[in-house]
């Protein structure tokens, strides 16, 4: 009866498992459908551009500063062991332009903007406001989905490359406390090594989280069930998925854009 009831629950979990992915699909299918079709909703984008973006902007700025900071001086021990640490702008430069600018600036908006998303359309959901918003011929997927995954997709790649530059200003900081360099010759150096495969990758990257955190973040509150309950259920898996994803992309994109470089 045991060894029954334990293969009943894994295929279940089985077909739960692909049911999600059958219905994430569709949704992320319907997105594309929508978004390329009238009405277009600019005041909402525009709106949730701001919610996602300025919003955003004094957590980014303070976690970009303390990232190039902290990595700096986690560097600079082992160049000078070697005798390389007039390399620093430039290892500092790829280190934050290919990898943490995106990466860091993803994890935030999944955590803040990714929660945010799912608790409203979640609350909206279990409220039966979308339901409403249907009855009086309102697209509530082309108003409250289509809109937020725009603006993420548009913002995210903008805030990593503010991170980005905040972050080497945040390198320079140090570096010109440790050899009062210039700030002029820290980015020629930070920049001499980067080509423009490193760029684009980056913005690559930060493309596909924000959509990544745009979709996840609706789809887990459009589809909130149990009350208030699920709606901090959803937040939570919204941020915990998006998170998961994000990490997978980077493999990915890295894995293409190593690829390409040495193509």
């Amino acid at each position: 009866m045991e060894v029954k009831a334990n293969k009943y629950i894994f295929s279940k979990g089985v077909d739960t498992f692909f049911s999600d992915v059958y219905k994430a699909y569709s949704f992320t299918t319907r997105f594309f459908k929508e978004a390329f079709v009238a009405p277009f909703h600019f005041k909402e984008i525009i709106h949730q551009s701001f919610e996602i973006g300025l919003k955003s902007l004094g957590l980014i700025t303070v976690t970009g500063f303390i990232v190039g900071i902290v990595f700096t001086k986690q560097s600079r021990p082992s160049l000078e062991d070697f005798g390389a640490s007039s390399w620093l702008p430039s290892l500092i430069g790829i280190a934050i332009v290919r990898a943490l600018g995106p990466l860091v600036t993803a994890l935030i908006c999944a955590g803040k903007v990714g929660s945010s998303i799912g608790a409203e359309l979640g609350s909206m959901k279990v409220t039966e406001q979308i339901d409403a918003m249907e009855v009086s011929a309102i697209n509530p997927f082309k108003y409250l989905v289509v809109t937020r995954v725009i603006a993420s997709t548009l913002m995210v790649p903008l805030l990593s490359l503010y991170c980005s530059f905040v972050g080497l200003i945040g390198s320079y900081v140090n570096v010109h406390a440790e050899e009062n360099t210039t700030l002029a010759i820290f980015y020629k150096n930070a920049f001499s090594t980067l080509t423009f495969i490193d760029i684009f990758s980056s913005l690559a990257k930060a493309i596909v989280y924000g959509f990544t955190i745009g979709i996840i973040g609706c789809y887990k509150g459009f589809n909130a069930t149990q009350g208030t309950r699920g709606v901090g259920k959803a937040a939570n898996q919204a941020v915990v998925l998006s998170m998961f994803l994000i990490f997978l992309e980077e493999v990915i994109i890295v894995q293409v854009a190593n690829w390409i470089r040495n193509f």
